[in-house]
């Protein structure tokens, strides 16, 4: 008889995610007559913008021809984007990154989770708590996260790094030793930032103690305040700690069309081993390439008018922010996020769950949230709101919630 990998045994029932969409099912198809607004999931609601259209359309035109047809991508990407990207998104900001130190996939998520096969079955993890749930999930598939304590909703092998209003969302340096360290700046959910120095103080610890910092940046277009990094290698010493996930869902409304990419310096190694030429090996073994028309259209992202059209739709989102964050504040909620990211992070009224404020919002409001709880521990008593709404829609939510506290 074929035997299963009893880890995925180990898993809720559901994706976090997964689990707020049937409730949301449920509820709508039990009162249809509800209009029900989505906050919930950090999905994009704006159209893909001009420039990317008309990439798109000519990369189209050109698989048509025999003469510009593409096959098979190039498994770590095409040149002329990665060559971009180094250009525009590192050696602008002064990074030391090469454009074959770059590998283009389809999508961030996808390579969060697929980056710990690399590293040995022993790799003890640490994490934001709370923080995108991913990260644990996938290293609770790969067995390396012990045993399950429902009670206090920890893994026995992971080490959590709480990060609470009391300490302002900052993660302090763990007493126990990790070998992988995931870090997601700007934070999903609570849309909190660590400053160049707060950041160096990491990339020094790693460093120190041979961990890898595991930087998920996909939401670094959001950032406005000049102190804040938009990449870890901004910091003195972070290629030989490092490799960075960078997504274009969110900055370039990309969660339709699937692209992303990977930074892994050659400079990163264990002994005589570089991570690189391994998650390379990886790479090409199991990923045929991101689309040629995708990667096309990536390329209007850097163009000049792809730039203008983008910040437009980025001021777009964060203008949702704010007036979520301002009607929160208004209604008499503890309100956090909302300044670097596009995230809401508020703390639930007195005496409820997360997951009972869930219900509470989506019976009396009809509005869709997701619960602090489905990203670790210390998200309990909290909930995230997303901007990625109409602001329409935005606005209408809020005034619901406002009527909700009167």
């Amino acid at each position: 008889m074929f035997q299963v990998n009893e880890n995925y045994l180990k898993l809720p029932g559901s994706y976090l995610f997964s689990t707020v969409g049937k409730k949301v099912k449920a509820y709508s198809e039990a009162h249809p007559d509800k209009k029900v607004i989505r906050l919930g999931i950090g999905d994009v609601t704006q159209p893909l913008v001009p420039a990317i259209i008309k990439a798109m359309h000519e990369a189209v035109d050109e698989m048509g021809n025999a003469d510009t047809f593409h096959g098979y991508a190039p498994d770590l990407g095409y040149g002329f984007l990665r060559e971009t990207i180094a250009r525009e998104d590192y050696e602008k900001r002064g990074c030391p990154i090469a454009a074959d130190e770059i590998f283009i996939s389809d999508g961030a998520k996808s390579d969060c989770g697929n980056i710990q096969e690399i590293f040995s079955a022993d790799s003890r993890i640490a994490v934001c708590d709370p923080v995108y749930p991913v990260y644990v999930d996938s290293n609770v598939m790969a067995g390396r996260t012990g045993e399950y304590d429902g009670e206090n909703g920890i893994w026995s092998n992971v080490i959590y790094m709480p990060c609470t209003a009391e300490n302002g969302f900052v993660p302090e340096l763990p007493k126990e030793t990790p070998d992988l360290i995931y870090l997601c700046i700007p934070n999903n959910p609570s849309g909190t930032t660590l400053t160049r120095d707060q950041l160096k103080v990491w990339v020094d610890y790693a460093n120190q103690v041979g961990a890898v910092i595991l930087y998920d940046a996909a939401y670094e277009a959001y950032i406005s305040e000049p102190d804040v990094p938009h990449s870890i290698f901004e910091i003195p010493g972070a290629r030989t700690c490092a490799i960075e996930f960078r997504s274009f869902s969110k900055n370039a409304g990309f969660t339709g069309v699937r692209l992303g990419f990977t930074v892994i310096p050659k400079d990163l190694k264990s002994g005589d081993i570089t991570v690189h030429s391994l998650w390379a090996r990886r790479h090409g073994t199991k990923f045929n390439g991101a689309p040629y028309i995708i990667q096309k259209a990536a390329m209007a992202v850097y163009s000049d008018e792809g730039k203008a059209q983008l910040k437009e739709q980025v001021g777009y989102y964060m203008r949702n922010a704010r007036v979520i964050y301002d009607g929160l504040k208004e209604a008499g909620y503890e309100v956090y996020g909302g300044i670097n990211a596009p995230y809401i992070w508020l703390k639930v009224p007195a005496g409820m769950t997360s997951w009972e404020f869930f219900d509470y919002l989506l019976e009396n409001a009809n509005v869709v949230g997701t619960p602090g709880s489905g990203f670790g521990p210390s998200g309990e008593g909290y909930f995230r709101l997303t901007a990625f709404g109409t602001y329409e829609n935005t606005v209408e939510a809020i005034d619901r919630m406002k009527k909700l506290q009167k």
